[in-house]
């Protein structure tokens, strides 16, 4: 399937929804987790980055994050999410559901983002449950000092879902609901490898709907999904948003290598879904 097919699909779709994944960001230098490069190649994310980690050797933790902080300082949304973005404001794109924690949905323009890991533009208190904005954790950090509460003396963690932790359950709910009334769930950038939200595009295939996975590396839904690109989502979604939402000269190819072509006839409804 191409990127026609795609096209296709989210052009004739009522309730799409997106789901967004680690793949969505590296364009922005952020590493993902499992790729050779990725953040889990070199340490064990049981040791730097579960609540036990966390509990037990807040020093530690802090080192690994104060990494991923001032990295994400100097990140910007990529095409891939400016896409999205497009997609939302054009009408076609309902939600995003995204496991990304840094924030760059919103950066780019997205409204109505579901944040299944949380997020890293806010901490909480441990102890008094409080949420500020994560500078209380940057300016202890840049001090030389553990971030902790002045109100409870607690430490300050950021407002994301670690290792052991369960996941928001209003974010769980909203994402559930998304997925199952979805009749297209565009999947950009994630392995469906963690669980429960590589469990979402199920939800949208029980429920009738139908997806596209757009992802470098193939997936465990591929087969599943009524298309399939393996490539760049930096590459693929602005190819696709344009088309989508008319913007552009028609006909005229673009820098992605994915232009205008006579569109193929949508994928008969039985595609990709198991009943």
């Amino acid at each position: 399937m191409s990127v026609d097919a795609a096209v296709a699909l989210l052009r004739t779709a009522r309730r799409a929804v997106a789901m967004t994944g680690a793949g969505v960001s590296t364009g922005s230098g952020l590493p993902d987790f499992r790729s050779p490069g990725g953040l889990w190649a070199s340490v064990d994310p049981m040791r730097v980055a579960s609540r036990t980690a966390f509990d037990r050797d807040p020093a530690g933790f802090y080192r690994f994050y104060r990494e991923r902080l001032d990295r994400l300082s100097r990140a910007a949304p990529n095409p891939a999410h400016h896409a999205l973005a497009a997609l939302e404001r054009s009408g076609v794109l309902l939600a995003v559901i995204t496991q990304n924690v840094d924030g760059l949905h919103h950066a780019a323009g997205s409204a109505a983002v579901i944040e299944l890991h949380g997020n890293l533009r806010e901490a909480v208190c441990t102890g008094c449950g409080e949420i500020r904005p994560i500078e209380v954790v940057r300016s202890a950090l840049e001090a030389g000092t553990l971030p902790r509460c002045e109100r409870c003396g607690g430490l300050w963690k950021p407002n994301v879902v670690l290792f052991e932790d369960l996941l928001p359950q209003d974010a769980w709910w909203a994402a559930m609901q998304a997925a199952r009334q979805a009749d297209v769930m565009l999947v950009a950038g994630s392995s469906l490898q963690v669980t429960p939200a590589a469990f979402l595009p199920q939800e949208t295939l029980d429920a009738g709907g139908r997806l596209i996975i757009v992802n470098r590396e193939p997936t465990p839904c591929d087969r599943r999904a009524a298309v399939t690109i393996h490539d760049d989502v930096t590459r693929v979604l602005p190819a696709i948003a344009e088309r989508v939402t008319g913007s552009g000269a028609p006909g005229a190819r673009d820098e992605s290598g994915y232009g205008e072509e006579p569109l193929s006839p949508p994928p008969n409804s039985s595609t990709g879904t198991l009943r």
